[in-house]
């Protein structure tokens, strides 16, 4: 499923109210580390990210998750993604769109985002 996809934009729904969280989740990381000893590059590794047990960044959906359990809410991917710039347009368009900011339907609160025209290019 993931294939050359760097990550995915998704919902995530409360059962019991209804109430949806829009974010967006890479399926790798990567991390620089100092470069060993004798060397002057630095080192990145790349790891398989927590993406199958993500249940967003808002403090309010984990502290949910945890009171309610896994089984409480229901996980949609809305979009794969093939860039990060890709992946950060279609959040913003799904978080307009759906206008979470001004619904009591969502608990998302904020919508950050900085996008270049060069990162969607694909998409048009």
């Amino acid at each position: 499923m993931i294939g050359d996809n760097v990550g995915f934009v998704y919902v995530i729904t409360n059962n019991t109210d209804g109430k949806m969280y829009v974010g967006k989740k890479q399926f790798q990381s990567k991390t620089k580390l100092p470069p060993l000893k004798g060397k002057k590059r630095k080192r990145i590794v790349i790891k398989e990210s927590d993406w199958m047990s993500y249940y967003g960044s808002s403090e309010l959906v984990k502290e949910l998750v945890e009171s309610q359990g896994c089984d409480a809410f229901k996980r949609e991917i809305l979009h794969l993604c093939t860039s990060k710039g890709e992946m950060s347009y279609l959040e913003l368009i799904e978080q307009v769109e759906r206008k979470v900011l001004l619904s009591d339907d969502y608990y998302n609160n904020i919508i950050q985002v900085r996008i270049h025209g060069s990162h969607v290019k694909s998409l048009k």
